[in-house]
């Protein structure tokens, strides 16, 4: 990976690393004790338990659980919409012909081979990799009716970042958060196999014990679309616990370290959708140096407030490390919240946000294996 993507990194650093952190090692349960506690400790210190959905009030629930991968899409102006992969929906009707998918593709500036993917999912649920029209009639036809699926372009590049944002509401300033002056960027050690026989990993509380992957994306498929078989497994997030997560500041060289000019360009899509404060863009991209001046990525999905901090996965933090970067965030996201609430914004109530979840979790069980 670091011989054939231009990243920028030292090598050495990506060398010997371990097949799963620390924390991927411990019991869900263990993990969830103390983000709940924290949650629970937040929620009395900010009288409200989802007070974090107000961070970004034009996506559903703030992005906590149950929106659609299409409002964000749909919420971006000229500049986001520019650097975002081309997508179209589906309405998954059982009346769509192949004209009309063929023309919402071309609609879209889409064709074969695409990435097929639930408007309201998470995790990689039911993300495919399709390479012609009866691959396409034959997802639809194993998916939920009355739902919408999102068709994108397969984006080949090797490199995958994900790139948290955050804008305090009282000052408008714009920053990428992490680490502090390094952690801008969780890129993916490519070197490594996605599918692999040992993926017990309970990394992420989104990660229960189903089948997710039906079988392996033939080789020729990707080379049609012009990548790379660990490339089409990388895309999209597909099932976390399949992922080797690298936390950009053992990564980035010391001259990546101020990236500015990229910190100005997330700003700039950020703020080319309205009223967003919170989240992670998930990104692809040829370079991390491009991608450190603010060129050269494309947007693959945006995450809002439930958004997770996948640099804690990195194998090389410890127990303790990872846990801080997660209560950072959530220190944080409470705080945007707030600050949202004291605007007038007003939170989603307990009961709606359960709703939510439960639709959500009844879906992503009928959604077609991923690939």
């Amino acid at each position: 990976m670091a011989a054939e993507l231009d990243i920028g990194i030292d090598a050495s650093r990506l060398a010997t690393v371990r097949e799963c952190s620390v924390l991927e090692r411990m019991p869900k349960w263990l993990i969830c004790v103390p983000l709940v506690v924290q949650w629970l400790w937040l929620s009395l210190r900010y009288a409200s338990a989802t007070v974090p959905s107000a961070a970004n009030p034009r996506i559903t629930s703030g992005g906590l659980v149950g929106e659609g991968k299409l409002e964000y899409f749909r919420g971006m102006g000229p500049l986001a919409r520019s650097l975002t992969a081309a997508h179209c929906p589906v309405f998954n009707d059982g009346t769509a012909t192949q004209a009309a998918l063929l023309q919402a593709m071309r609609q879209g500036g889409l064709a074969f081979s695409v990435v097929a993917k639930p408007d309201l999912g998470l995790c990689g649920y039911g993300v495919r990799l399709l390479p012609d029209m009866a691959a396409l009639n034959a997802y639809l036809a194993a998916f939920p009716t009355g739902e919408t699926v999102v068709l994108q372009s397969y984006l080949p590049q090797e490199g995958e970042a994900g790139i948290f944002y955050a804008r305090d509401p009282a000052t408008g300033e714009g920053r990428i958060i992490g680490r502090p002056g390094a952690a801008v960027f969780s890129a993916r050690d490519g070197r490594r196999p996605q599918h692999r026989g040992r993926t017990r990993g309970r990394r992420s509380a989104c990660a229960p014990h189903r089948t997710l992957a039906a079988a392996r994306v033939p080789r020729a498929i990707v080379q049609r679309a012009g990548g790379r078989a660990a490339g089409a497994a990388g895309h999209h997030r597909f099932d976390p616990r399949r992922r080797l997560y690298r936390d950009g500041a053992a990564l980035i060289t010391p001259e990546l370290t101020h990236a500015v000019d990229a910190v100005d360009a997330v700003d700039a899509v950020a703020r080319d959708m309205p009223e967003f404060h919170f989240g992670r863009f998930d990104v692809r991209f040829e370079s991390l140096r491009e991608l450190a001046a603010g060129r050269g990525f494309t947007i693959m999905e945006i995450n809002g407030a439930g958004s997770e901090a996948i640099e804690a996965w990195d194998p090389d933090t410890g127990v303790m490390e990872g846990f801080r970067m997660i209560f950072a965030k959530q220190r944080l996201l409470f705080a945007i919240g707030a600050a949202q609430r004291r605007a007038g914004v007003r939170p989603i109530g307990l009961l709606a946000l359960a709703r939510l979840n439960r639709r959500q979790q009844r879906l992503i069980a009928q959604y077609p294996p991923s690939n």
